[in-house]
Formats: C-alpha cells, structure tokens, sequence
C-alpha cells in the first residue's frame, strides 16, 4: 500500500488559495474531498485528492479556454 501524505488546514488553505469557510462550503456541497479525522478537534485531507482537486480545476480551466 502506497504512504499516503495528510495536509492540514493551513497547508490546504494555502496550496488552493480558498478561505476555511470556502473549503467546508466546498465538502458539502461534494466539491472537495472530505477530510480524515485525527482525532475529536483534528481533521487532515489526503495530500494526493487535494492535488486532484486543483488538477481538476486547472483542467475545466483549459477545457473552457479551448471550447
């Protein structure tokens, strides 16, 4: 089984450029990965979703400037 990076919120916040708010908005609308929780007051997000998560913006990006 591959290792398997966790991010934290002030590494997510910085790597997306989106507030605390937007993120939460972001999951519950189901567009953004949910995080793992590390404990009772701890929650991290998978490294590599994070990375699909902004390849796939960039994506509908190019998709839209092609079209």
């Amino acid at each position: 089984m591959p290792s398997l990076v966790l991010e934290r919120l002030p590494s997510v916040k910085a790597r997306t450029g989106l507030s605390r708010s937007e993120i939460y908005r972001r999951i519950a609308s189901g567009h953004f990965p949910q995080p793992v929780k590390l404990g009772s007051r701890a929650s991290a997000w998978v490294a590599s979703e994070v990375d699909a998560y902004i390849a796939s913006r960039v994506a509908a990006r190019d998709s839209k400037a092609a079209a």
